[in-house]
């Protein structure tokens, strides 16, 4: 049974049935017609979305009680696997819809969505805390050292009793009932929570500018940017800014405008907290609740400690004390940082203190002076094309794997391009898709995410595999150019991709990012150390006109450059960190949402130079993405790419044989055995911090 809880929290009950016309005419309803059983987009409505939903649901259950009923005794097939089997319906359906309402929703998807998923959580209740069904998964896991299991079967029967004892099958009748109520108010609540964002990031304060002097500092093709934004909102004549990282950070970087920049940085921090009718405040405080009652009917005190049960860090005491030894470096750094930047301003005349709309402006301006290099400089070199030629040849290099662009595959926006993914044999062992432009109808941030999982138990399944990004629009050239940052988030994403791509397991439960989140993020990690390497840089980083590649010496300034601002990269991270985990570490019901972020970040010592790198009303992360208690996850991720990413500075950055073990027992292997386990055999031990910290440059701190 696939784990449908990975796109959204899940479902139940009846709700009739469709008509043999809707079944006729509906997508979800038939094998696909399409190269590879991509889905249709193209046929595929708003209106086939809940019948499809409901049919789906019906006929998991019905194929559940099938289990249930089986006279014969439990068996790993009968029982374990062909719990694996239910849901074929449902999920596609699911695979579509949760991917496409966060990347390209409008009003009806909205609506579906908040209707469907408090549905999609009894109905996973229904199956989760179905006692008889239960007996006989207990039953196999009884008897599992006795069955001549491989260790893939092993580990799915250990996933699949593990996962029925989590959703809390032993509780009484009682708790049930109210555990089921509580699920379903947080999956609603999660949906308000990021529609609300997405409302007022795209609809409420937008920065905009009438006087072109008021644009000084601003690069042109960014002021273009801005144009074309204000007249697509009947603005024609004006430059609009808006406060998505997109539009802000470029802003915050340029802008001589000190008063705007504040203006602008301010919204951004605001969002969710307007008290409006999209304010988060209150979301955030019922939903820290309710996980509490949650944590507490499963016989655990607080929400994190029932999480992190089920990870790689196990308990508080481990994710706290890896914050602790970063935070202590970084935030000294930090205050360094800071030092140097009030000492320009200084210099500069400037009778104010350094605050947080600041940074980004004097750092850019410490970096030319450290570097003689500025963003602008080196973004003509970073064509998103070329990037993505450039990670393509990463993959090829280490992997053998090919990527080839097909313009004829089925795809839900003109934008999106589509690539076979093949062996050096030129066997298809997936389709990639990219959707890199930012747009209003996105969520913000960037993901991967599957329109199908690989698995082999049923027949090959080749993985359908989309990353998202909001990076810029075109310019007149019609070349999206990236800042170093978006050529990172590139490579990571593409590694989360790779994750799924190179997923060579049987049962989809299992495959490619069906992992803990404390280690889902070290494949996706692990790429960004490639987008760094002054070799790789000098084959992607050709000029997006005159396609010359970059000079050599700017090559060393951007390499030296990457340890720079670190201090303040580190802190931000590890703030919303410790906020995330002060959130979830609660026993008891907060009263004043600001208040309680507020003194969070006092405690840590956060200086007011750097704000969290999210606030409460903001993190979706926590509050709709799945992260709760999970942020941490990057950080310790980033230790075991740290650390892994040694064995390749020893041995050369494409050596084949340490290439090989990263593929086999990382990239291909998903879930299939214990995940340290699996690191150790590609590593040789488990990692250390030392390669983090030296990474991060905070070894002298």
């Amino acid at each position: 049974m696939k784990n449908l809880s990975t796109l959204i929290l899940m479902t139940v009950i009846c709700f009739g049935c469709t008509n043999s016309q809707e079944t006729a005419m509906n997508p979800f309803f038939t094998d696909y017609d399409t190269p590879y059983q991509i889905p249709p987009f193209e046929k595929i409505t708003e209106d086939h979305y809940m019948p499809a939903f409901i049919q789906g649901m019906q006929e998991q259950l019905k194929e559940i009680d099938v289990i249930t009923n089986n006279p014969e005794p439990p068996s790993f097939e009968n029982t374990i696997v062909e719990l694996e089997r239910t849901g074929e319906t449902l999920n596609k359906v699911a695979d579509v819809f949760f991917n496409l309402v966060s990347s390209n929703t409008n009003d009806q998807m909205d609506a579906i969505a908040a209707e469907v998923t408090p549905k999609l959580s009894a109905h996973s209740d229904a199956i989760s805390l179905n006692k008889t069904l239960f007996s006989r998964v207990n039953s196999v896991h009884d008897q599992r050292n006795n069955l001549n299991l491989n260790t893939e079967e092993m580990r799915l029967v250990e996933e699949t009793y593990k996962g029925f004892i989590r959703s809390g099958v032993q509780l009484d009748e009682a708790s049930m009932a109210k555990l089921t109520k509580i699920n379903q108010e947080l999956s609603s609540l999660s949906v308000q929570f990021d529609q609300n964002l997405l409302k007022e990031t795209n609809e409420g304060f937008n920065l905009i500018i009438k006087d072109e002097n008021q644009l000084e500092g601003l690069p042109q093709d960014f002021r273009d940017q801005a144009a074309k934004l204000a007249e697509s909102e009947g603005h024609s004549g004006k430059w609009m800014f808006k406060p998505t990282r997109v539009s802000m950070y470029p802003f915050l970087t340029y802008s001589t405008q000190r008063d705007l920049r504040e203006k602008l940085y301010n919204s951004y921090l605001k969002r969710g907290d307007n008290d409006n009718d999209k304010d988060n405040k209150h979301l955030a405080i019922k939903m820290s609740d309710l996980r509490i009652q949650r944590a507490n009917l499963h016989g655990y005190k607080t929400h994190a400690d029932y999480v992190l049960e089920d990870t790689m860090a196990k308990n508080i005491g481990r994710v706290k004390n890896l914050l602790d030894q970063v935070w202590k470096p970084g935030i000294a750094r930090a205050k360094k940082e800071a030092e140097e930047m009030q000492e320009l301003i200084q210099q500069e005349g400037g009778n104010f203190k350094l605050a947080a709309w600041d940074w980004w402006h004097y750092s850019e301006k410490i970096r030319q002076l450290k570097y003689d290099f500025s963003e602008e400089e080196i973004k003509p070199y970073f064509s998103e094309t070329k990037v993505l030629q450039g990670a393509f040849d990463v993959a090829t290099k280490l992997f053998d794997i090919t990527f080839h662009e097909r313009f004829d595959l089925p795809k839900y926006r003109e934008n999106i391009r589509t690539f076979e993914v093949k062996t050096l044999e030129g066997d298809v062992i997936g389709i990639f898709y990219t959707d890199y432009t930012i747009r209003p109808n996105k969520g913000g941030g960037a993901w991967m995410n599957t329109f199908r999982s690989q698995s082999k138990f049923d027949g090959i399944q080749i993985p359908l595999v989309m990353n998202t990004c909001n990076f810029p629009p075109p310019n007149d050239d019609g070349i999206s150019l990236l800042s170093f940052e978006q050529v990172t988030t590139l490579f990571h994403e593409f590694g989360h991709a790779l994750h799924g791509l190179l997923s060579d397991v049987t049962y989809p439960s299992l495959s490619g990012t069906n992992v803990t989140r404390d280690y889902v993020e070290f494949p996706s990690q692990m790429m960004e150390n490639w987008a760094r390497e002054p070799e790789v840089i000098a084959d992607y980083a050709k000029h997006y006109q005159t396609d010359k590649p970059m000079p050599l010496e700017l090559l060393d300034k951007v390499s030296k450059a990457s340890k720079f601002n670190q201090g303040f990269a580190t802190t931000e991270y590890v703030a919303a960190s410790y906020l995330d985990m002060a959130w979830h570490t609660l026993e008891g019901k907060v009263e004043n949402a600001n208040a309680f972020e507020k003194q969070t970040l006092d405690d840590i010592g956060l200086i007011p130079e750097i704000a969290s790198r999210y606030r409460s009303t903001y993190f979706a992360h926590i509050f709709a993405g799945g992260y709760s208690m999970g942020y941490y996850s990057y950080l310790w991720t980033e230790v075991l790419e740290a650390d892994a990413f040694e064995l390749f500075k020893e041995k050369g950055i494409f050596d084949k044989e340490t290439a090989n073990k990263l593929k086999k027992y990382v990239y291909s292997a998903g879930n299939t055995d214990d995940l340290m386990t699996q690191y150790v055999r590609y590593r040789g031990a488990e990692p250390e911090i030392e390669p983090l910290l030296k990474k991060r440059g905070l070894d002298k701190f």
